[in-house]
């Protein structure tokens, strides 16, 4: 570890920031403004490299760059050259050699009630719902155990730079609130929905049509706008909601026309044929959606491996999102999701772990897997794309990117630090590198947890790594 950084850790551990606990913080100091500013390497998209004619348009880096918050918010971001001599005597900086800053990273598919189960073994999406998936969700009838694992969960979320993350709960509403209640304490952008299931599945997790309508119902009023936090209507998927609850969703959803709806599509084989059998009289399963009106700019379906041309051309025709989940579509053999043509539709998507089909919590460790999910459709995955797909792409399928996903000055300071030197074999391989793009690749194939040094929300540190030389 370079004598710089060894310093920086040995100063925030006098300061007793090693381990933040799950407290509340507070975006402001009473009235009194609180400005900080972060010096470090500084890279974020400003743009779908999809839809730009070079990719350096996609995106803006500062070798020594400055990020100046305040109240929570990021008021100045440029070169620390152009920006330091503007500071006042009074605001604190905070440098970071071998570090790079982005913006925090958005999980766009993730499920709370199955962080006791990843890595469960061997089994494709329908046996695995009922041999693993419903007994873990089963035990959040309990409200002890939701809030238990909502600690749990929250933290590893940040301890893998993650920010804002849209959340699938259990059938049971205690789930969500547990859930909010421990986001709302550390003022993090986080969206969450209770599960709709009314059929195809055990007797002890199932719900009606009605009463997830009111339970849905009392969270949207109760949580849906409650400081950063927003509630997504979740039907699990067609087979397990009959038509009524899903004519109960998209009532919801006109109800209260800001709300997310969050769902899965086409995940897998067998169970496209499930859904053709069950709703016989729609042209497909999109179809089954399109039909009880759940189609939107706020609604996100997760996986989408075996979209085709029409159903994409839906999707954004309707502003609709998809959350692409490579961990899980490779762990469970669903398949690989078809992102050039999502592209060539402009079909917003953004990226999902998938926990706990997916088996990481990590967003630089999904890039990995995303990458070669391209790779073996012989397509490629930029660097650059990755960065977009984590970050902006991501907020702009939540409709937040006026919010989060970029570090733009006037959109909320949420944001971590990425340390080069991680770990022995990262810290050798990016001293290797001999740009940004390179840089951004290896911290995408060789990153994990390690490599986030601290994560900060709404311009309030949030987690931090315990400091430890590399070798």
């Amino acid at each position: 570890m370079p004598n710089l950084l060894r310093t920086y850790c040995r100063f925030h551990a006098a300061a007793k920031f090693n381990e933040i606990s799950m407290t509340s913080v507070s975006a402001k100091n009473g009235s009194h403004t609180v400005t900080k500013a972060y010096r470090a390497a500084i890279l974020h998209s400003i743009a779908d490299p999809a839809e730009v004619v070079v990719v350096e348009a996609s995106y803006e880096y500062f070798e020594d760059g400055l990020l100046v918050v305040e109240n929570g918010k990021i008021v100045a971001l440029g070169h620390a050259a152009d920006l330091l001599g503007q500071l006042g005597a009074d605001v604190d900086i905070t440098e970071y050699p071998d570090a790079l800053i982005t913006p925090g990273f958005i999980d766009m598919h993730i499920h709370l009630p199955q962080t006791g189960m990843v890595g469960s073994y061997g089994e494709q999406l329908l046996d695995w719902l009922n041999t693993y998936t419903f007994p873990c969700e089963k035990q959040f009838a309990d409200p002890a155990h939701a809030a238990e694992v909502s600690d749990i969960f929250l933290k590893e979320l940040l301890r893998n730079g993650t920010t804002t993350a849209l959340v699938f709960g259990s059938v049971h509403k205690a789930s969500v609130e547990a859930f909010f209640t421990a986001a709302e304490k550390l003022n993090l952008r986080m969206i969450a929905g209770k599960v709709m299931m009314d059929r195809n599945a055990p007797d002890y997790l199932t719900d009606t049509a009605e009463s997830s309508y009111i339970d849905s119902k009392a969270l949207i009023e109760r949580w849906h706008g409650k400081g950063r936090l927003h509630y997504a209507v979740t039907p699990r998927f067609a087979p397990t909601s009959t038509p009524e609850q899903l004519a109960l969703a998209g009532q919801l959803l006109s109800e209260y026309p800001d709300v997310y709806l969050q769902t899965h599509i086409s995940e897998n084989l067998k169970e496209i044929e499930w859904v053709k059998a069950l709703f016989p009289d729609r042209s497909g399963y999109l179809d089954v959606y399109d039909h009880f009106n759940l189609l939107g700019e706020r609604s996100v379906f997760a996986h989408g491996v075996h979209l085709c041309d029409d159903e994409c051309q839906r999707l954004a025709e309707t502003g609709s999102a998809v959350a692409f989940c490579p961990t899980s579509n490779l762990f469970l053999g669903s398949g690989l999701f078809n992102l050039p043509m999502a592209e060539k539709h402009k079909l917003n998507v953004g990226l999902g772990t998938d926990v706990g089909a997916g088996t990481s919590f990590s967003i630089l460790q999904t890039l990995n897997e995303a990458y070669k999910v391209m790779q073996l459709q012989g397509a490629k995955l930029s660097p650059f794309k990755s960065l977009y797909l984590a970050t902006l792409g991501g907020a702009r399928a939540l409709r937040l990117e006026d919010k989060i996903g970029s570090l733009h000055p006037g959109n909320e300071a949420d944001f971590l630090i990425l340390d080069y030197h991680a770990t022995p074999l990262l810290s050798y391989r990016l001293k290797q590198t001999k740009d940004i793009e390179e840089t951004l690749f290896v911290l995408t194939t060789l990153g994990d947890d390690r490599a986030v040094l601290e994560t900060y929300s709404a311009g309030q540190l949030v987690h931090q790594r315990s400091c430890s030389p590399t070798a």
